[in-house]
């Protein structure tokens, strides 16, 4: 299965990281990126069935992660919100898992990341039922 990302990053060569990351796979397909939240609200509101995953930052160049969390699990309620942040605390954690976050990260530790990638295949995309 391909699946179809979404990045919200404001730094650009993070943002490229990741687009690299997912295009060398070739099992997940960047459908769009945003760099603030009033973008990637606009996008998440514009587009709710052209992604399955959306990768969030928490701290963007203008607003902040946080609110994009819950405006796209309204938007997309089967798309997975994963949250890839430098600045994760358990109470961060905790807060992000509550607007919706199916999965924490934090960009220092990449390597959990990467499993959890290269474990969606054993997953459905509607959040973690494994595949008959």
């Amino acid at each position: 299965m391909t699946y179809r990302v979404f990045i919200v990053e404001d730094l650009e060569r993070m943002r490229s990281l990741l687009i690299d990351l997912f295009s060398s796979t070739g099992r997940f397909q960047v459908m769009g990126t945003a760099s603030t939240e009033a973008e990637a609200n606009l996008w998440v509101e514009d587009f709710p069935d052209r992604w399955d995953v959306a990768i969030i930052d928490l701290v963007l160049a203008e607003g902040t992660g946080m609110n994009v969390i819950a405006r796209a699990k309204r938007a997309n309620p089967k798309g997975r919100v994963v949250v890839l942040s430098g600045f994760v605390s358990p109470a961060v954690d905790q807060h992000c898992r509550d607007m919706g976050a199916e999965e924490v990260f934090d960009k220092a530790y990449t390597d959990a990341f990467v499993r959890w990638l290269d474990g969606l295949e054993d997953l459905s995309p509607e959040g973690g039922a494994p595949r008959a």
